[in-house]
């Protein structure tokens, strides 16, 4: 039974990491098409509501930043928008937050609300919640984990611990998981309350993980940058050939990494084709 960080008990040697949004679950696009981006620009008051939904897109979907917190991306996407004519809410304190904060949440937005009631934070704690209630009562049934994650999943829970390190909400992940199945292979829940995904796999390296023995799978740049800012290995789900890059962790990179041989010309070449397909949209 998957716990949280603060019950969470390393039991064997190695660790895999997995993101869940564009990951593991097929709900990426569902939730920036129909939550996202449209309650973003109804809560701002977004007159070009299409443009705005391309951008955010871009933004989340499409390009380098996909899969940026989603306080970020709402400032990088309203910081757009301001410059493209939109008359919208004076956004420095947003941006100086998402900026500035180390911890981008909702728990912790209501925190610095606590002290500082300018209308732009009101709002995008006004904006998550609004998304993240859409999410809980109407997403049942649309979402879905992709191809092959549920199997890979299993085949490496019987050799590894398994952590979730996500910047959805706690509350979200257990839902999805568990109503496809998957939260059977899991140990341990990091998500957005828990901390940035640099923070969830710092943590778990003070589990005592040699560094060598953490694979951070994921599908975005900021997993990348987690891996990388903690020293671990990372390798990536490839969007629209999600089901190619789970059969090839189970037939391939699993072993690779449990043998330690995943570290090198191995890592480097699977980097590389992620890094190549983000390109093809910047």
């Amino acid at each position: 039974m998957a716990v949280l960080p603060n019950e969470f008990t390393k039991e064997k040697d190695f660790l895999f990491c997995v993101d869940s949004d564009g990951c593991a679950m097929d709900t990426m696009n569902v939730k920036h098409y129909d939550y996202f981006g449209p309650l973003a620009a109804e809560v701002y008051g977004i007159e070009d509501k299409e443009k705005f939904q391309e951008d955010w897109n871009r933004v989340n979907l499409f390009s380098s930043t996909r899969g940026v917190n989603r306080f970020k991306a709402l400032a990088i996407c309203l910081a757009n928008a301001k410059e493209a004519g939109e008359d919208i809410v004076d956004i420095t304190a947003l941006k100086q937050w998402t900026d500035e904060s180390t911890s981008l949440s909702n728990g912790a937005l209501e925190e610095v609300l606590e002290t500082n009631s300018d209308e732009s934070l009101k709002l995008a704690l006004k904006w998550s919640q609004a998304v993240n209630e859409g999410i809980e009562k109407e997403l049942a049934g649309n979402d879905k984990p992709f191809p092959g994650a549920k199997e890979g999943l299993e085949q490496v829970t019987q050799v590894a611990d398994v952590a979730i390190v996500s910047s959805a909400n706690g509350e979200a992940l257990q839902s999805e998981w568990t109503r496809h199945g998957l939260m059977d292979s899991v140990d341990v829940v990091y998500g957005q309350e828990a901390g940035s995904k640099a923070e969830a796999i710092a943590d778990l390296l003070e589990h005592g993980y040699g560094k060598d023995e953490i694979l951070m799978v994921g599908d975005a740049p900021g997993d990348l940058k987690a891996a990388e800012s903690n020293g671990v290995l990372f390798y990536p789900i490839l969007f629209g050939s999600e089901k190619e890059s789970w059969d090839r962790l189970q037939n391939e990179a699993a072993d690779k990494f449990l043998n330690k041989e995943y570290k090198g010309d191995y890592q480097d070449k699977v980097i590389q084709e992620f890094k190549d397909l983000l390109a093809k949209y910047d």
